[in-house]
């Protein structure tokens, strides 16, 4: 395939970040979802994304800058050519000389790197498949899956459905979110070489009230007057189902109450928290409050006091 950092008009020194916009940027234009009748623009789709699978991996990243492997992730030269560190030219597996291999048939060790045998190249070289490419695997094949905010924290199970009508479950990893990326290795389409891998793109959906903060989840949870004022237990939804919370007396709007490990897992192990922003909820038109708090006097006397007003 054509330099990575081309195919997704990057600069070699770009950083990660900006690799994934450059990715995310292409793969919403290029969309097989939003180019059913244009395979030319799926097939690029499939370029991009293994550009920016093997950009994004730091190890393939740096083996790529520095030449060990092509844009397709192969070894670019996988045995060495010269002396070795004790001198006496080319060496075998192990370290053996060439010439002193003995009946050893190399022409197999060329054949599993490059593809099988192949005419000798110009100037002597091995004449058994040595220097070509090995067969191209099929393509891969691109898919976009939606789940929903609570499974992408709870890391449910997904239940996904090939182009070939077979379906499986998906194992979501741990800090999963918009954009994530997994290969499905021989999933894709056939080829000389093999099967290529199915990419799924992950999507999470937009909650309704709750919202992600890294690995937290926030949500604004009302509650009344009295409930903040005498202190309660009171019913909050998590991701997971809900759970009862303790409400302190005295409890003002803005008040941050945190359930523990009730967010996203993170990727180096354990799990966010649940965020709960305190707001009190007044009635639109309620005589009794309204006569009480017009005899009734704060003991702080001016709240904005320390605001300067």
């Amino acid at each position: 395939m054509a330099d990575p950092y081309t195919t997704l008009g990057v600069q070699r020194g770009a950083s990660a970040d900006e690799i994934k916009s450059a990715y995310r940027k292409l793969a919403k234009q290029l969309h097989p979802d939003r180019n059913k009748d244009n395979p030319k623009a799926a097939e690029r789709f499939g370029q991009v994304t293994q550009a920016y699978d093997l950009l994004s991996d730091k190890d393939k990243r740096a083996r790529f800058d520095r030449g060990e492997i092509d844009g397709d992730g192969n070894p670019a030269m996988p045995f060495g050519y010269g002396a070795g560190p004790r001198g006496g030219g080319p060496r075998g597996p192990g370290g053996t000389p060439f010439e002193q291999a003995g009946e050893t048939d190399f022409s197999d060790i060329f054949e599993s790197i490059f593809g099988g045998a192949g005419a000798q190249r110009g100037g002597g070289g091995f004449s058994s498949g040595f220097g070509r490419r090995p067969a191209a695997k099929g393509a891969n094949v691109p898919y976009r899956l939606q789940i929903s905010f609570e499974d992408a924290a709870a890391l449910a199970p997904q239940r996904v459905t090939l182009r070939d009508g077979k379906t499986l479950d998906l194992k979501l990893p741990a800090g999963v979110e918009t954009g994530t990326q997994m290969r499905l290795s021989g999933k894709g389409e056939e080829g000389p070489g093999g099967p290529g891998d199915a990419i799924i793109s992950i999507e999470v959906a937009p909650h309704r009230f709750f919202t992600r903060d890294g690995d937290d989840v926030r949500l604004d949870l009302p509650v009344t007057l009295k409930e903040a004022v005498l202190g309660a237990r009171v019913p909050v939804p998590t991701v997971e189902g809900t759970v009862m919370l303790t409400v302190p007396k005295v409890a003002s709007s803005g008040k941050v109450l945190r359930l523990k490990e009730r967010g996203f897992h993170r990727k180096g192990g354990g799990r966010g928290d649940q965020l709960v922003t305190l707001l009190i909820d007044l009635p639109d038109d309620d005589a009794a409050l309204a006569r009480f708090v017009e005899d009734w006097t704060p003991a702080d006397g001016n709240p904005r006091a320390r605001l300067g007003v």
